[in-house]
């Protein structure tokens, strides 16, 4: 017994001490706070990382190290290092650290956001970018989304004829479930009255919440195999079923093709393309499967591309959205002045449409003044040095991981007039965007691997918003008041609310 826990503190003190070894002999590494033996800085970070991480950085600068176990972190805080990270040094930092909880997934090497950022992974993303996000392809399958969006808005008029407390957050989840549904699938995966949404949201939220803990097997690589927190057994689960309900999709869709393309050959219909796709995301992905482009698209690798866009389309835009109307609620004059921009550009009887967001200036503005004080993702996904980079004049070495502080970044005063307030004003004075180009705001992330979901993402959240606030006026339960309104952050690799947005439609 003696023996195993001498081996045990052997297997966590020799990188620790290599590490200090090496730190010895660094230059020009990025200021700190001390760490403790064994398990460094991680006692530090407490239940919101990105808040004390961002406090970390008001005391030893933008640029600061960390050691969390017997690894070694660097934290950007400021635009400038953001920049230099991710557009200056891009090809140094386009790879990513893959969590014990990601590992979990089947083909972990096939996702868009967690794979190597090599030339396959270039060719998968040119496809997706070009062939799935492109505003003509998203233009033709809208229609499918306003469907949605009109189901949601029956479903919220039931519940206001009856005065009814709905969950905005659940609604919001599972519509944007069905909006990446029918954009993927052209299908529902949840019934006209929500109450098929449990498992998914279950399935997803699991996955979420798993790959925010903080877990030892990520820290302590030499124990990843223990699994000693058990997070790995515990979200593996949920990868499966997901993909189980995505071979079944994909399956089905493959009979459908090859049935239609047989009665076209009977028919000899040479003209078979139109009578055999749907024209969703998932044909085109079918469409390159064994093609020689470089993508290495398989039935089976195209399951963790789908995957992803489920996670970030339904998890983090329904997230956003609830976000949202929680901010609308806490300051009634900014939802007053959304009503009245879509009243009088939509007039009451018209419903909301995609092509209308772009007509509609303060809506974007409250998305955006969102996105930047609640970013989907706070320290957006994490990158880790393929070589050794100055950065700021500090040296980042190889291997080490690189986390980009986001929600810092957006309520820096030093770049934002009041950061704290919520004013999607400044947003009507400024041309600042989402897409990468301005990096005091970054909720997407920037440089090459900046999410490529960003047009469906801005698209489903606009749309949704914008229906909220047209078809109904809302009231806060009783007893709860705008000051009141609970704002607390609960974190994980997403940012979502502690408590539950709940609230009382009203049908105008």
């Amino acid at each position: 017994m003696e023996l195993h826990i001498l081996l045990l503190f052997l297997t966590l003190s020799l990188p620790i001490i290599r590490f200090y070894l090496n730190r010895r002999h660094t230059k020009n590494h990025p200021p700190g706070p001390t760490g403790l033996p064994i398990i460094g800085n991680l006692h530090q970070l407490g239940p919101k990382p990105h808040s004390t991480l961002s406090s970390l950085a008001h005391t030893h600068g933008p640029l600061i190290s960390l050691r969390f176990g017997s690894v070694a972190v660097v934290v950007a805080s400021s635009p400038t290092t953001a920049q230099e990270i991710l557009q200056k040094n891009d090809q140094s930092f386009s790879n990513r650290p893959i969590p014990d909880s990601v590992a979990a997934q089947p083909n972990v090497e096939d996702t868009l956001a967690w794979s190597p950022g090599d030339a396959r992974w270039r060719n998968r993303r040119r496809i997706c970018t070009t062939q799935i996000f492109t505003n003509q392809r998203l233009d033709l399958l809208q229609h499918l989304r306003h469907r949605k969006v009109e189901q949601l808005l029956k479903h919220l008029h039931k519940q206001a004829s009856r005065r009814s407390v709905v969950d905005i957050g659940e609604l919001a989840f599972a519509t944007m479930l069905n909006l990446v549904s029918n954009t993927v699938f052209s299908e529902d995966m949840v019934d006209a009255e929500f109450e098929s949404a449990g498992e998914l949201k279950e399935l997803v939220w699991r996955i979420m919440e798993d790959a925010g803990k903080v877990n030892l097997s990520d820290y302590f690589p030499a124990l990843r195999g223990l699994d000693l927190q058990g997070v790995r057994k515990h979200v593996r689960v949920s990868y499966l079923r997901l993909h189980e309900i995505f071979d079944e999709m994909i399956r089905k869709r493959e009979r459908e093709r090859e049935m239609m393309m047989n009665m076209n050959s009977l028919n000899n219909n040479n003209n078979n393309d139109n009578g055999c796709r749907k024209g969703d995301f998932l044909d085109v992905l079918l469409d390159h499967c064994g093609q020689d482009d470089g993508s290495d698209f398989t039935v089976e690798s195209i399951k963790p591309v789908i995957l992803d866009l489920f996670v970030a389309g339904s998890d983090t835009s329904g997230s956003t959205t609830e976000w949202a109307m929680a901010e609308l609620l806490k300051n009634p004059d900014v939802m007053k002045k959304a009503r009245e921009e879509l009243i009088q550009v939509i007039g009451t009887n018209n419903e909301v449409k995609e092509s209308d967001i772009l007509r509609l200036p303060y809506i974007q503005a409250i998305v955006k003044e969102t996105l930047r004080l609640h970013p989907p993702v706070p320290l957006l996904l994490p990158y880790v040095a393929s070589n050794d980079v100055e950065v700021s004049g500090y040296t980042i070495h190889k291997g080490t991981q690189v986390l980009i502080n986001a929600w810092s970044i957006g309520r820096n005063p030093n770049f934002w007039d009041d950061p704290l307030l919520f004013q999607p004003e400044r947003f009507l004075r400024s041309n600042i965007d989402s897409k990468g180009r301005d990096f005091e705001y970054i909720p997407f992330g920037a440089g090459r691997r900046i999410c490529p979901g960003l047009p469906l993402a801005n698209r489903m959240i606009n749309l949704m918003l914008a229906a909220f606030i047209h078809s109904f006026e809302w009231e806060l339960p009783e007893g709860v008041t705008p000051e009141k309104l609970d704002m607390s952050e609960q974190y994980g690799i997403t940012l979502k609310r502690h408590a539950p947005l709940c609230a009382i439609p009203i049908s105008v």
